[in-house]
């Protein structure tokens, strides 16, 4: 966390400066050494008493920028980020406009005080909103997420570190080779391959020995991201292995590398008898483009497993052309909740005008299912330039529903979507009730303003 501090010192450092400067004459006398008072009681991590001298100094003259700033840092420090939140609304009030700096801070600080939260839910929660955020800055804190109590928490971890080069290439992310668990290993494994650093072939090569599978099957992909051309046999052995989730684990690898070779092998699967390697396959095939494989990938449309049915609507998605909008117009109809959001994703993602699937949408958020509203926002998160106005009308309504589901998904969307015309209203959710909610919309904020 040396960063941050380093970061904060230089905030109240120029605070103090435009004090002693511009904002000199217009304090009562003594204002001065009560900001070097300031100075001092932050230099020492004394936070509590920091915020007690500023309220005097507030009292001398309140509405100084500076000291409204000095403010909201030191209750960041507190882990306070909600009354943070409050000095800022009055700081922007002031301002008459953003004061992005401080805001991304702010939206920071609801994300970094769920990180300890006791529930890892909302740590969760927070690891998921933190990978919103494409910075070298977050890399400390997805490290801190490796030593997470949480198998699933540190995953989200490495998933985070792999988003970056920095990430990819920290000491930290090595040494969670040791972890446990083997979902852990695996994206820790396959972090690595995508380093383009030839050193860590021999960590590697030790994880193919890795007594899971699952392990071994994300070395092989990371060895052949390194230019080890002879680990393919192994991977290729992987699409034929006995346990189904082994056969569809080396197809998503395979797909991940975007390795041609394996066409014609998820092309046989789509009609395999366990649904887990019939979805991966029809992923598998729209990754690698396969758009040969389009008529074949639409039966499964007909499949009797709904989740089938959801990896060939996003298969079709990612072929793109107009071929398949007649066929996923029709999903939209399909009897399973889960299969018509898919097919309103995949149309939306291949561009189609906003109107092919309003009436499905509104449905969809009308219903009384969790699940359904949630699927919808998941759904618009799909949208493109063409289609996103009504998307984003749909989300805003979504992000005030009375459930935190519905919102978490709508404001992770937003996020995905939105642009800055909408940051008005994820700031009102940091206001939100529900931890999990105000760090979502953090995440989302943070994504936006970063561009």
């Amino acid at each position: 966390m040396n960063h941050v501090n380093m970061q904060h010192g230089v905030i109240v450092a120029s605070a103090l400066v435009w004090f002693c400067t511009v904002g000199k004459p217009a304090f009562a006398a003594g204002a001065s050494s009560g900001l070097q008072e300031i100075q001092n009681l932050y230099d020492k991590h004394e936070y509590q008493k920091t915020l007690e001298v500023i309220g005097r100094l507030e009292k001398e003259r309140a509405a100084v920028l500076d000291v409204r700033r000095l403010k909201i840092h030191t209750l960041l420090k507190l882990g306070n980020p909600k009354d943070a939140l409050e000095e800022y609304d009055k700081l922007e009030g002031m301002l008459k406009q953003e004061d992005q700096p401080v805001l991304r801070e702010v939206a920071l600080g609801f994300i970094l005080v769920m990180m300890k939260d006791m529930r890892e839910q909302m740590r969760g929660a927070a690891y998921t909103a933190l990978k919103e955020i494409d910075s070298d800055e977050a890399v400390p804190y997805f490290e801190d997420g490796l030593s997470d109590g949480s198998g699933p928490v540190r995953m989200l971890a490495v998933e985070g570190l792999g988003r970056s080069d920095k990430g990819r290439n920290s000491k930290k992310l090595r040494a969670a080779l040791d972890d446990q668990a083997g979902l852990v290993k695996a994206r820790v494994v396959k972090a690595l391959g995508e380093t383009g650093d030839h050193s860590v072939i021999p960590l590697i090569e030790t994880a193919t020995r890795d007594e899971l599978a699952t392990v071994r099957i994300a070395a092989y992909g990371a060895l052949i991201r390194l230019g080890r051309k002879e680990a393919w046999e192994q991977l290729r052995k992987g699409v034929e292995a006995p346990n189904p989730e082994d056969r569809a684990e080396a197809i998503r690898t395979i797909a991940d590398l975007k390795d041609q070779r394996g066409a014609p092998f998820m092309t046989d699967l789509l009609t395999y008898k366990q649904p887990s390697v019939r979805a991966a396959a029809a992923r598998g095939l729209g990754h690698l483009e396969k758009k040969d494989a389009r008529r074949q990938i639409e039966q499964l449309l007909k499949d009797p497993v709904p989740a089938v049915r959801e990896s060939a609507t996003a298969s079709l998605a990612d072929l793109g052309g107009k071929e398949s909008v007649p066929a996923l117009t029709q999903a939209l109809n399909d009897g399973v909740l889960t299969v018509r959001a898919s097919a309103v994703a995949a149309l939306l993602q291949l561009g189609q005008p906003y109107e092919t699937v309003a009436s499905t949408v509104r449905a969809l958020a009308q219903q009384n299912d969790t699940a359904a509203r949630s699927s919808a926002a998941f759904a618009l998160g799909k949208a493109t330039k063409a289609n996103v106005a009504g998307a984003v009308e749909v989300l805003a309504n979504l992000a005030a529903d009375p459930l935190p589901g519905p919102k978490i998904v709508a404001f992770r969307s937003l996020g995905h979507i939105g642009d800055r015309e909408i940051v008005p209203l994820l700031k009102d959710g940091l206001h939100d009730q529900n931890e999990a909610v105000r760090a979502t919309a953090a995440g989302a904020l943070l994504h936006l303003l970063q561009q």
